[in-house]
């Protein structure tokens, strides 16, 4: 008896220990870094900021933000697609390398499907129609025939070659009937330092990165481009009530890990960012950003991101759009 109450006891005692232990097998070990492809001061990065500082205090881990500009988020999204998947290394995955890219470049040197973990989307935003404050257009119609009157003349800027912000560009022009100057940076925040000191005069950016700028009086709002008012700009027209029915370029942004992440893991974490996407606080910022419809499970971001490489390669298709390789 007494040897059957000493192993139950040994027991007991052992499963008491390990429960810490299977506890913590649902977070990783050491501090977490979120690699966002482009430079500080875009809409990526800003968004990365915000929720990283959450799920470091709700995680008790260190998390840092690391930024990777080049190639239109791609350098970014490679170099994670090959970290360990042990949850260390995350990535505030973009359009652009995981709809756009695929469609753009044969070659890339890593496959969505297999090469990452889907987490969780933390928003789609419209891109803004922003301009300078010297540019004359101030409304759709005006910049048409600014640009009618100039071919090749006006200049718009982009956070890369091949961003969603360039095929933005590249459906207006199709759109509109007119030819006008791409210019692309290495991320939306050198594109907004050059747009509001005049190098450059247009640009369909993230709403996430030029809505401070707007709000500020730097730039000025045009237009947005989802099928409805962004509820963080109530009075900025869409493209379609500027007489361009059914034109649509969103920019959206989630965290993913890579591929093979433990399933624990995972699940924590599309957990805990989904309540970093409740917060009030979050929420609030979310809304002045125009980042709506975050949220979800991992299946529902796997699926999303599917449905998203399927319109852009048709898209990059007819429209005949190609990148420097």
């Amino acid at each position: 008896m007494q040897r059957r109450t000493f192993v139950t006891a040994t027991a007991a005692t052992a499963a008491t220990l390990a429960a810490p232990m299977l506890r913590a097998q649902t977070l990783p070990v050491g501090p977490v870094r979120i690699i966002v492809g482009f430079a500080p001061g875009g809409g990526t990065d800003a968004l990365a900021r915000l929720v990283g500082q959450k799920l470091q205090a709700m995680w008790n881990l260190t998390v840092v933000v690391e930024n990777r500009a080049g190639a239109s988020g791609v350098i970014a999204a490679d170099l994670v697609a090959k970290a360990p998947p042990d949850g260390n290394t995350l990535l505030m995955a973009h359009i652009n390398s995981h709809a756009l890219a695929p469609g753009l470049m044969p070659k890339l040197g890593y496959v969505v499907e297999r090469d990452f973990t889907p987490l969780t989307l933390v928003g789609v935003t419209p891109n803004l129609l922003v301009s300078n404050l010297d540019q004359p257009a101030k409304t759709v119609a005006e910049l048409v025939a600014q640009c009618k009157a100039n071919p090749g003349k006006v200049t718009f800027g982009s956070a890369g070659q091949g961003s969603a912000q360039h095929l933005a560009l590249e459906s207006f022009k199709l759109a509109a009937g007119v030819f006008a100057l791409h210019i692309p940076y290495r991320g939306s925040g050198p594109m907004l330092a050059d747009l509001m000191g005049g190098q450059i005069g247009y640009s369909f950016d993230t709403m996430t990165a030029a809505t401070p700028h707007v709000k500020s009086g730097k730039v000025r709002a045009i237009a947005q481009t989802r099928a409805k008012r962004a509820s963080g700009h109530p009075t900025v027209p869409t493209m379609a009530e500027s007489g361009f029915p059914g034109f649509e370029a969103t920019t959206w942004y989630g965290l993913v890990g890579p591929g093979k992440m433990p399933p624990a893991i995972a699940q924590r974490m599309n957990e805990d960012i989904n309540k970093v996407l409740a917060m009030p606080d979050i929420k609030e910022k979310l809304d002045q950003y125009g980042a709506e419809d975050g949220g979800g499970s991992a299946q529902q971001f796997a699926d999303f991101i599917r449905t998203e490489q399927v319109k852009w390669s048709k898209v990059i298709k007819d429209a005949k759009v190609t990148i420097d390789s």
